[in-house]
């Protein structure tokens, strides 16, 4: 009896407790957000050897080579009108466009009318039509006569259903010749697109969304003879079987999506349309060319210049007809994502809990660490593969945490029974140059030549941090007029200070001090540009905020990183003998292309080289601030370079940030000592005056005193080897 409660005090309650705590807090919003990243990752990795979509469905591509060959986008609606035609001459049973006819054509009315004309004749020859809608606050033009009817069975609170007071559907002419359905695919609180509305609200009235409603006029099934069921899911039955498509209380359809635009069973629209003009039209026979008939041809944007893309599990800029396609695909095969029983993995996760509580918390630490490691392998690459075969979603996050803290209990309770102890666990877990410098030029008298020479000079490099989240929350008229403000400004004060702007690359200002016209203190004055951005910058985030909701929060917090290096570089005008660009390149450039990039790892913003740091001060003296981070080999390089944070300008720097530097630079000489505890302080106390914390400053992560500790910590469980000179191999570019 002893032995049974002493098994149950040291093995099940403990275990039983830790899985039913992460069980609870599986749909906490974290939880949810990390399981849901956890689910992309599989996605993407199942997208890569997936086979292509069902031959029932055939996305048609407005794609670049077509806006190449057709021309600027949106196209004259006498070309859809064309497509539509031609594809019921090659018997395709469904056209589905998601794109919104919603506006009259006020410059050729008569397309409207020629586009109505061809759905007309398709849905004459057997072809169903089904053009694009969205729900609005404000009504459009209704058709009495329009071939589309709201839903007609629902059971359930359509109130929850997503929508807006009103319709806006296609012109009235065609309305009356094809039926409509919503394209709606908004993204969720994160911004991707993985439960998508299978049905849209406008004021009182139900309609299905644009997958849905091509599957239904593929299988011929009528809109009245559908039950839809929140919570539940839309019931019909086509060719004698009877379908189910779950959704949950508004409506909306996890998608489970199986391939890209490599995998959808894609045609260009202009090769599409130009060879079925060759068999229809001038009665060519082609080899090779697709079999339309029975097919659902789904019409959308896949250029990259068109706005409709946006992030999904596929990748964080999809064409979102892919998004309509895979949910097509889906219903086609029946091909739903299933969940296993909660409480069976629940039940599971204990017993293996147990067992491990049971037999290898008194082996040696190599079975206990096997044992630590291979579970949670084992139980990922389990999840991965049902994913990939069976679209079973096995969650990861909540079994792995509570694996992973049943773990952190083992070893606790071994450390204290063993040592009498305390555990401690750490989680690791860019105009070139300025009008003055162009005048020096001209009065030189020489023209420019292709060709290059070697000086001296600063190489600058920027970087704007994160900026793919500008990309994804920004549409393309406001990235641009942000962008512009913040290009005209850093290439204002690099020019003021007698830089030479090289180029710009997207974000990314790259731009060279002491080239074309000599300047003896190129760092200097590079050095200062540096700070001046960045305190230009900060009156930029101070700006976009005060402009209340003209911005998104993102922007409030952008932070630029900047690298700078100096030394003999090969600078000139290089390119063909028509077309030159002023440019730098060589080793230095690139080094100084890695100080960019590697001030993220070490939380600064701006970073240089020591050939940099000696040269500005020997021309503007201690007015530059550096704080010394240490040695790097960088890649592409096999000799360490001692590199430097530029703080700020004198005038800038408060006592304050100061008095951390020489805290700082007393744990830089401690950690080279490997005091390992008197460097950890010291860091600790230097932390606390850094002018750059997290959470307080916009956009900031980290500073050199927090990554200072974290190497730290590592070298106190991981000491490193005899010999160790303190240098950092960097092992990204």
């Amino acid at each position: 009896m002893k032995s049974s409660l002493g098994f149950l005090k040291q093995n099940v309650f403990p275990a039983a407790a830790g899985f039913l705590l992460v069980f609870g807090l599986a749909h906490v919003g974290l939880f949810e957000r990390v399981e849901n990243l956890t689910l992309d990752l599989r996605t993407r990795e199942r997208v890569k050897h997936q086979p292509e979509a069902d031959p029932r469905l055939a996305v048609v591509a407005i794609d670049d080579e077509s806006i190449e060959k057709i021309g600027r986008w949106p196209w004259p609606r006498e070309r859809h009108a064309q497509f539509v035609e031609l594809a019921s001459s090659a018997k395709a049973a469904v056209v589905t466009w998601d794109i919104l006819f919603t506006e009259p054509d006020t410059v050729t009315p008569a397309n409207d009318v020629q586009l109505a004309a061809g759905a007309a004749k398709a849905r004459a020859a057997g072809t169903s039509v089904i053009f694009g809608a969205v729900t609005n606050e404000k009504p459009g033009a209704e058709s009495e006569k329009s071939l589309t009817l709201p839903v007609a069975h629902i059971e359930g609170d359509i109130a929850r259903i997503p929508g807006d007071v009103a319709l806006l559907p296609p012109v009235p002419a065609l309305q009356e010749q094809a039926r409509y359905a919503l394209v709606n695919t908004p993204p969720g609180t994160d911004g991707y697109r993985r439960v998508v509305p299978l049905l849209g609200r406008a004021g009182t009235r139900v309609y299905f969304s644009l997958s849905i409603e091509s599957v239904l006029q593929l299988w011929k099934v009528s809109p009245t003879d559908v039950k839809v069921r929140l919570g539940d899911g839309i019931y019909f039955k086509a060719r004698g079987v009877e379908h189910r498509v779950p959704i949950d209380e508004t409506g909306g359809y996890l998608v489970n999506y199986r391939f890209g635009i490599e995998g959808s069973n894609a045609f260009g629209f202009s090769l599409l349309t130009e060879g079925l003009k060759e068999i229809y039209l001038q009665k060519k026979k082609l080899d090779d060319f697709p079999d339309l008939s029975g097919k659902i041809l789904l019409v959308g944007q896949v250029a990259t210049a068109l706005t409709d893309n946006g992030p999904t599990p596929i990748s964080g800029f999809t064409p979102l007809v892919l998004v309509h396609a895979n949910v097509i695909e889906n219903i086609l095969r029946g091909d739903y994502v299933r969940y296993p029983s909660p409480w069976w993995v629940l039940l599971g996760c204990t017993v293996v809990g147990i067992a491990g509580l049971a037999i290898f918390s008194k082996r040696n630490l190599v079975a206990q660490a096997a044992f630590g490691l291979g579970v949670p392998v084992t139980y990922i690459a389990v999840a991965v593969y049902v994913w990939v075969q069976f679209s079973l979603w096995l969650p990861i996050v909540w079994p792995i945490f509570g694996f992973v803290a049943l773990q952190i209990f083992m070893i606790s309770r071994r450390l204290l029974a063993e040592q009498r102890a305390k555990a401690q666990i750490k989680g690791m877990f860019g105009t070139y140059v300025s009008p003055a410098l162009v005048n020096r030029m001209v009065a030189s008298g020489e023209s420019p030549q292709l060709g290059g020479h070697e000086d001296e000079i600063t190489a600058y490099f920027s970087d704007i941090q994160g900026f793919s989240g500008f990309s994804e929350k920004l549409e393309p008229a406001k990235l641009v007029e942000l962008m512009n403000e913040y290009l005209t400004a850093c290439t204002d004060i690099v020019q003021d200070e007698g830089g030479t702007l090289d180029k710009y690359i997207g974000d990314a200002v790259v731009a060279m001090f002491g080239a074309p016209i000599a300047l003896p203190d190129h760092a200097f004055r590079a050095c200062v540009a540096s700070q001046r951005v960045q305190k230009k910058l900060l009156e930029l985030r101070a700006k976009w905020e005060a402009e209340g909701d003209k911005w998104p929060k993102i922007v409030w917090r952008m932070q630029s990183r900047i690298g700078l290096n100096s030394g003999n570089c090969i600078i000139g005008n290089m390119g063909s003998r028509t077309r030159f660009n002023y440019t730098m390149m060589g080793d230095n450039v690139n080094l100084a292309a890695r100080m960019e990039s590697g001030a993220k790892a070490w939380g600064v913003y701006t970073m240089c080289s020591e050939a940099t740091k000696a040269a500005c001060e020997q021309h503007g003296g201690d007015r530059v601030i550096f704080r010394s981070l240490g040695k790097v080999v960088v890649m592409g390089r096999s000799k360490p370079v001692p590199f430097y944070e530029i703080v700020g300008l004198k005038e800038d720097v408060t006592p304050q940030t100061l008095e951390c530097l020489a805290i700082f630079a007393e744990g830089m000489t401690k950690y080279y000592a490997q005091d390992w505890e008197g460097a950890l302080a010291c860091f600790a106390r230097s932390e606390l005056l850094e002018p750059n914390v997290p959470g307080k400053t916009p956009g900031v992560s980290s500073n050199p005193s927090l990554v200072f500790q974290d190497k730290v910590r590592h070298f106190q469980e991981d000491p490193p080897p005899a010999g160790w000179d303190g240098v950092h191999v960097a092992k990204e570019k």
